[in-house]
């Protein structure tokens, strides 16, 4: 495949996509190459929250002011993919009696809306909390979908004119002399080549920022901070809840969907493709629970997983920072006056709260170094969802039950439609219009997509069910271009159970492990799911690799 745009944007999380779509809306012919699949990088591994600013007052306060800033215009310009939930900061028997005054007078400085309450208030609303907390701050803290809010973006895109290529790996720059003209990679899907040339190339790589600009020539110090989270089988509250002290591992808790995520922990690694969940981490988190709610740990934990913040140092030398003081801040880099490369730009740091911000402060840099005036378009272009909301079990449920459902294809209520995964609610339907419209056999892009498997049973009852489906619908004369083999069928099986057992494995306690054997047994004992042959794997798709 040869082709060429003018902005060819590199990494398809929050800020690429964000960016990708700025600049369409601009009239830039507008390109988005991504590695993997919408959500499976660092956007679609953190803890659900848009922050209100809070967090952040007193050691990073630019950071807190760009929040609450995009918090608000969020919520204006793409609310499907938000629950305003609301927030408290609170205190607990556990945390410095003084912060509370601190952090109250930094969110006033930093235009953070906050307002103090009695504690007797929020344990109305949240009645699991702490009743030993003293003080509580109501700030405007919200659960934002990053599965939605991506596939919102990458829809945005396409819908404004630009492309949006998943599994496009880059492995060099094309130059002309020092200045980058385009790129060269492979299709993963395919295993094809590829060639775009571009008048300006963005580096949105996030976590992988440091290696992207590395093939350029360029140095850049990318820190991955390594983040643990937990989910809890149970929405126990329904509220985001902060501990109010500094930030520390452990000292939130969101509602997301039907459960509650406890987090996070920091600790720098070396490579953001390679890092384990710690026992020790899942050990504090469950702990850090409990000052926040009694018991906390005999609720059941569902499963721990982590993701990697971009954290930029701007040195090109020098130790390495204790991850959780390094700020959250973004940085703008042009490589032309930097390190002698032009034709490209590098947007590192930040937070998917500010992927807005970001975007329209990097587009801006690009129109300057293409020599074009163009305003930004996104500060008020609303997003309109496709349908109903992606992930919303109530309106899947709906549409199962036949309120308000529309027919199907062949004449069918929805009311008929087959339920494959019956703690997500996906259908069949849906995952055969998935198929036909992503033209991805591959298993894992089902949990992102329509969270198949992501539910209390962790696959345990649907994903032979789906790996059935995804070879009756790729093994006919429509789809012979990337026709399966049954072996390759097998492998994204396997791989698929692997990475739910992977999660669970460091919560194999109580209920947890108790339908970890059941689905072991079903999975090995009944159907043998080991032992399936692979080996003889020639599909044209190949198989997704495990991080």
């Amino acid at each position: 495949m040869r082709l060429s745009t003018e902005i060819l944007v590199i990494g398809g999380g929050a800020t690429g996509l964000g960016a990708a779509w700025d600049a369409a809306l601009r009239g830039f012919k507008t390109v988005v190459l991504e590695k993997g699949d919408l959500a499976n990088g660092t956007s679609g591994r953190y803890h659900g929250l848009l922050h209100s600013g809070g967090r952040y007052v007193i050691r990073d306060p630019q950071s807190a002011r760009e929040c609450a800033a995009e918090n608000a215009r969020l919520r204006k310009i793409m609310p499907s993919a938000i629950e305003d939930t609301g927030g408290y900061f609170v205190t607990t028997p556990a945390d410095p009696a003084d912060y509370a005054d601190q952090f109250l007078a930094a969110c006033q400085a930093c235009a953070v809306p906050v307002s103090e309450v009695a504690p007797a208030i929020a344990f109305k609303r949240e009645p699991l909390l702490n009743p030993k907390i003293s003080r509580a701050f109501a700030v405007q803290d919200a659960a934002c979908d990053s599965f939605d809010a991506l596939h919102l973006l990458a829809g945005a895109v396409k819908e404004a004119g630009g492309e949006v290529l998943l599994r496009h790996k880059i492995t060099e720059f094309i130059k002309e002399g020092n200045r980058v003209v385009g790129v060269v990679g492979e299709n993963l899907a395919t295993g094809e080549p590829f060639a775009i040339w571009a008048d300006l190339v963005l580096n949105c790589a996030g976590a992988w920022a440091g290696r992207i600009a590395e093939l350029a020539g360029c140095e850049v110090k990318v820190t991955p901070g390594k983040g643990v989270m937990i989910a809890m089988n149970s929405r126990l509250v329904n509220t985001v809840i902060n501990r109010c002290k500094p930030p520390d591992d452990g000292d939130i808790l969101v509602p997301v969907g039907t459960v509650s995520v406890i987090g996070t922990t920091d600790n720098a690694v070396p490579d953001p493709d390679h890092y384990a969940i710690e026992d020790w981490e899942v050990e504090l988190l469950m702990a850090e629970g409990e000052h926040l709610i009694p018991n906390f740990s005999r609720f059941r934990a569902l499963r721990a997983w982590a993701g990697c913040r971009p954290l930029y140092e701007d040195t090109k030398a020098g130790q390495q920072k204790d991850s959780r003081l390094m700020s959250r801040a973004h940085a703008l880099l042009d490589h032309e006056g930097r390190d002698d490369v032009p034709g490209m730009l590098s947007m590192v740091g930040g937070k998917l709260t500010t992927f807005r911000h970001m975007a329209e402060l990097l587009i801006d840099a690009a129109c300057e170094k293409l020599s074009i005036k163009r305003e930004c378009r996104t500060q008020e272009t609303v997003i309109e969802p496709r349908g109903t909301k992606l992930h919303t079990a109530s309106q899947r449920l709906a549409g199962i039950e036949g309120v308000g459902s529309k027919e199907l294809g062949e004449g069918k209520p929805e009311s008929f439609d087959a339920v494959i995964c019956e703690c997500e609610l996906v259908t069949r339907h849906q995952i055969e219009s998935h198929l036909r419209e992503s033209h991805s056999p591959i298993l894992n892009d089902l949990r992102r997509d329509l969270r198949l498997g992501m539910g209390p049973c962790q696959a345990g009852f649907c994903a032979y069910r789906a790996a059935g489906i995804i070879h009756e619908v790729f093994d006919n004369p429509d789809h012979l271009a990337t026709r399966l083999t049954d072996y390759s069928t097998n492998a994204q099986l396997q791989q698929f159970l692997q990475e739910r057992w992977k999660g669970e494995r460091p919560v194999m306690w109580g209920h947890s492990l108790r339908s970890l054997e059941l689905d072991l047994h079903i999975y090995q004992n009944i159907l043998g799911v080991d032992s399936l042959p692979t080996e003889r794997d020639i599909e044209v798709y190949p198989t997704e690799k495990t991080s």
